[in-house]
């Protein structure tokens, strides 16, 4: 269980953390892992353990969290779990409990004068059925427009990003759409828009709009290396090229651009929403 990251012990401390949630458990697992970034220096091997929405659900979380601390990897368990019944056998766990919604929660009750729903898993219910379907309708966007397929309605497109063959356009398009409802196409620069000092001809007519992204030619390369292990399309020459040509071509068009290879998807779709000035 523990051996995938038994290598990593020599070097780091190695702690278990849990996200446990009685919904889907995206949320403890996202100001959790938000937490857990700002310590580099230990590994944690992590759990996410969704509805767990009762005492009996709980306790048998507790039993594994009571496993891992015997084991010595002294737990650490983020809670978004409302059931007064379901946190106190939690509590009961020998681990550091931390409750991302107590405090909080408290504090908006009074700011707001009213008690909180104890509905379970508010955050992640259909709610409003028009947001909803237009963030669906933005994936089915999304995935016909994935590199280049279709030029069909570009003209409503919210952002297009162009970048070379596996810089990150995809998984940037899907979190925009999925996340904030945004039409968004992306398109794969190739050997064959090169030369040119304008932007490709599927693209063009809709400068404003485009957003494009570099890394370095190692990392490209690795990446590519992965897919097409020895081939020109992995070359370190090759992907050097490339980015050059894609960073001249951002520049000669005033096309923004950002470096993919520090930075997180949800990091990237900020950049954007910032730089176009769009308001999902």
């Amino acid at each position: 269980m523990h051996s995938a990251i038994a290598s990593e012990a020599t070097q780091r401390a190695v702690r278990a953390a849990y996200f446990v949630s009685d919904s889907t458990g995206i949320t403890a697992e996202t100001l959790g892992n938000a937490l857990l970034a700002n310590f580099p220096g230990f590994a944690f091997q992590k759990h996410t353990i969704p509805f767990v929405d009762t005492p009996q659900g709980a306790a048998n979380v507790v039993r594994d969290i009571t496993h891992d601390a015997a084991a010595g990897f002294a737990p650490v368990v983020f809670t978004t779990t409302k059931d007064a019944a379901v946190s106190a056998v939690l509590a009961s766990a020998p681990a550091t409990i931390i409750d991302l919604l107590g405090g909080h929660l408290t504090e908006l009750e009074l700011a707001l004068g009213t008690s909180a729903s104890e509905q379970l898993g508010q955050f992640h219910r259909l709610g409003d059925a028009t947001q909803y379907f237009a963030r669906m309708r933005a994936v089915e966007y999304a995935i016909e427009h994935d590199d280049g397929q279709s030029d069909r309605a570009l003209d409503i497109a919210d952002v297009i990003i162009i970048a070379p063959s596996r810089c990150g356009k995809t998984p940037t398009t899907m979190y925009l759409a999925l996340q904030y409802g945004l039409l968004v196409a992306n398109y794969p620069l190739t050997d064959d828009d090169f030369p040119t000092e304008g932007l490709p001809l599927l693209v063009g007519k809709y400068a404003s709009r485009c957003f494009g992204i570099t890394t370095t030619p190692l990392r490209l390369s690795q990446v590519r290396h992965e897919r097409r292990p020895d081939s020109r399309y992995s070359s370190l020459a090759q992907c050097t090229l490339e980015l050059r040509r894609a960073e001249d071509l951002y520049r000669r068009n005033r096309v923004p651009f950002l470096n993919s290879s520090t930075k997180s998807v949800e990091e990237m779709s900020a950049v954007i929403l910032q730089t176009l000035k769009l308001r999902p």
